[in-house]
């Protein structure tokens, strides 16, 4: 870390006292080195890695950290604090903080640096000398390894940064560092004697600029004796195995503190762990053989686990990454006490998916039930994009009657606009006859992981075949990812577990799906759809306009979230047909024109009254309408973060009068996506601006009215209030007149 960080860096009297703060002043000194070019931009990006998890560890340690485009290289700060801040640590305040600035395309080996610190703040005698160290050169010297913590372990700071796994090796009955009472802190453990006689660990990858690997272990099995651990072992002669994979979702400083925690604590515990860390650094996999040979699996992580498959027969404990850091002991006893239970746990166990791990532990059904959904919808929109596009260029070149002309592949005239037409329209076609199989496949896939692929396509193409299109889509993943959960569910024969994930599960799952689908439920679902589009078919006059006006709020409630994408999913199925209907085509034209309004009004507030909006906010603007030209929702996100009690009602008044409008001016859209770029292709284009114009300046009005009487409060309530938004306090600015 001979770079990243200097006594300048270093503040060993931090006064902030809460999070924000600390970041702060923290980052103010990253400015001043120039090491980070906007304050704010940067302190956004800070607190959005902040609300995805809090980075407070046992023991006293706080580091937030993100990766930011506003970071120039590669920076750590350091701060101690004497009354300590909240990081949200369950053993309470943090006085060692470290705020690590990432670029947004930093390299393999300054992440990998970066790592080796998360391991150093595992060693005990590390900490304890950064809370002792009395000069901002000795104490950035520390960090840097130039110098040995005064605890004197006979492993100094430079060698727990090289990566050699065995930081603290000479403790002597201490505990991993700001790990839990239970995680074997009165464990014996003799020094160095103990540590010559562990079991091989993975290799930080910092000492040669490459991705962390996973360590063989012979050297393990050659220095444990006989009779070494009995416990939980499949013989007298070798220790109890253990593989592991950590991440979290920066993948620069939980992965490798977890991995360096479990890895510690397997020491203690006379049990061999071998981690692999899924960090931003890249990483190794781990030796199928050390996979093969291991007697349990612990998967701490916060993101999706890459080839978890791998892990399948396995007794196994998957929680996230803090427990990996905090607890280590009690995730071992765990995984020992299945293996003598003979548990075993599928690759792809239920409340284990990619999706439901983005989510809390203990989440309710209708929380998991929305992100199924909304795993198949994500999935889905890029069909939907491409395949509306290349449709709507058809029209535009060969008019409305390309839908009838012939096969390209029977005549095609290279010289021939109509030709050219006919194939856009042609590919088109084929790609919005994914849509349904893609959504129910990665609804299965959100619920069942990779095994549930193959019955949610297989039960999607089922439903367009018997006409329950997007509501028979939406069964068909849900019906696939339950039946899948329930078959892995079932105690399987040792001898067909290999078999499960490609042969079996596939198999009946598809059958069980395909029977209800054709047989059981596919009519009554086809009827559904078919009153669905009759009762869009007869919409007209001020029920035409009311569902404008929903759709509208709808689109700029949550700017991109589930409730946008809902309205979004319910106006793209209606065109996601060779013939769509006028009412389908009035509906995708109210849902994009609201979801215009919201990034185009937050653009055109900012110009109109700079002075409401902090410097950041100002250039976010400028951004916002291309976005909101484009029809991206999301461009007005950072605004709505900011200040979401007046950004966001303002932008729902504005979206709902602009889907009402453009209901009412009967404007059609054959285009599930291109904003202002796809006007040509918009009917009654002219009107339909005019709906777009109304809702954006409603909304700006409203925006600039509601901070206008924000700016008049008492400045010491401003200030307050600025502060918990993440804001500079506007109150020390002009008040514009």
């Amino acid at each position: 870390m001979s770079e990243m960080i200097t006594a300048d860096l270093v503040d060993l009297d931090l006064s902030a006292d809460t999070k924000e703060a600390a970041a702060r002043a923290l980052a103010e000194r990253m400015v001043a080195q120039g090491r980070v070019t906007d304050l704010e931009g940067f302190l956004a990006d800070v607190a959005a890695r902040e609300a995805q998890m809090p980075t407070g560890l046992d023991g006293g340690i706080g580091i937030p950290h993100c990766r930011s485009e506003h970071a120039t290289e590669p920076t750590l700060a350091f701060g101690r604090s004497a009354r300590g801040i909240d990081f949200g640590a369950a053993d309470g305040p943090a006085d060692l903080i470290f705020l690590i600035a990432a670029p947004a395309g930093a390299d393999d080996a300054h992440l990998t640096i970066l790592s080796s610190l998360a391991r150093q703040l595992m060693n005990a005698d590390f900490t304890a000398a950064l809370r002792s160290v009395d000069d901002a050169g000795a104490a950035a010297a520390l960090i840097r390894g130039e110098e040995s913590p005064a605890a004197g372990t006979g492993a100094s700071a430079a060698e727990g940064a090289a990566g050699t796994g065995e930081a603290g090796t000479g403790e002597a009955g201490t505990g991993v560092a700001g790990g839990s009472a239970s995680d074997h802190s009165d464990d014996s453990v003799a020094g160095p004697a103990a540590a010559s006689a562990g079991p091989a660990t993975v290799t930080d990858a910092a000492s040669d600029g490459a991705p962390d690997g996973a360590a063989s272990p012979a050297a393990g099995e050659s220095a444990q004796g006989a009779g070494a651990s009995t416990d939980g072992s499949e013989g007298a002669g070798r220790p109890f195995r253990i593989v592991a994979v950590t991440s979290c979702p920066t993948g620069i400083a939980h992965t490798y503190m977890a991995a360096e925690s479990l890895e510690k604590a397997g020491r203690e515990a006379g049990v061999e762990v071998v981690v692999e860390t899924q960090g931003s650094a890249g990483f190794t996999r781990l030796d199928p053989a050390v996979i093969e040979a291991a007697d349990g699996v612990i998967l701490a992580h916060d993101v999706s686990v890459r080839d978890k498959e791998r892990f399948a027969g396995k007794p196994t404990v998957d929680t996230g990454v803090k427990a990996g850091i905090n607890r280590p002991g009690e995730l071992i006893a765990e995984v020992r006490a299945k293996a003598a239970r003979g548990e075993v746990t599928s690759a792809a166990a239920p409340g284990t998916t990619p999706v439901e791990r983005t989510g809390e532990s203990g989440e309710g059904y209708g929380t998991k039930l929305r992100k199924w959904l909304m795993s198949g919808v994500s999935y889905m929109v890029p069909f939907v994009a491409a395949g509306g596009l290349l449709i709507a260029l058809g029209f535009a070149i060969g008019g409305y009657e390309v839908d009838q002309a012939p096969s390209v592949m029977e005549h095609f005239a290279w010289a021939q606009a109509d030709s050219w037409a006919a194939l856009l329209f042609q590919i088109g076609g084929v790609a919005f006859g994914f849509l349904v199989p893609v959504l129910a496949g990665y609804i299965a896939y959100g619920m069942a992981d990779r095994p549930g692929l193959v019955p949610g396509f297989v039960g999607g193409a089922i439903a367009l075949t018997i006409n329950a299109g997007f509501l028979g889509g939406l069964a068909a993943g849900l019906i696939a990812g339950a039946v899948v959960m329930a078959i892995q569910r079932l105690r399987i024969p040792a001898a067909l577990r290999g078999i499960m994930p490609v042969v079996v599960i596939p198999l009946i799952s598809s059958a069980i799906v395909g029977f209800l689908m054709f047989v059981v439920i596919g009519k009554p679902i086809a009827s559904a759809q078919s009153g669905m589009t009759d009762w869009l078919n007869g919409l007209s006059g001020a029920n035409a306009v009311l569902l404008g006006a929903l759709l509208g709020l709808m689109m700029c409630f949550d700017l991109g979230g589930p409730v946008n994408k809902v309205a979004y999913t319910f106006a793209t199925a209606g065109i996601a047909v060779s013939s769509p209907s006028d009412s389908a085509m009035k509906i995708m034209a109210a849902v994009m024109a609201a979801g215009m309004v919201p990034p185009l009004a937050m653009a055109l507030a900012t110009t109109v009254r700079g002075r409401l909006f902090n410097a950041t906010e100002r250039e976010n603007g400028k951004a916002a309408w291309v976005l909101g030209a484009s029809f991206i929702s999301e461009g007005a996100i950072p605004f709505a973060a900011a200040d979401p009690l007046r950004v966001i009602p303002a932008s729902m008044v504005g979206g709902a009068l602009t889907g009402s409008l453009s209901m009412a001016f009967g404007a059609t859209l054959r285009a599930p996506h291109g904003g202002i770029f796809v006007v040509p292709l918009i009917g009654n284009p002219l009107l339909y601006m005019v709906a777009i114009a109304a809702g954006v300046c409603v909304t700006t009005a409203l925006v600039i009215v509601l901070k206008g009487l924000r700016r008049n409060a008492p400045a010491v309530a401003q200030g307050t209030g600025d502060a918990e938004a993440g804001q500079a306090p506007e109150a020390q600015q002009p008040v514009a007149v």
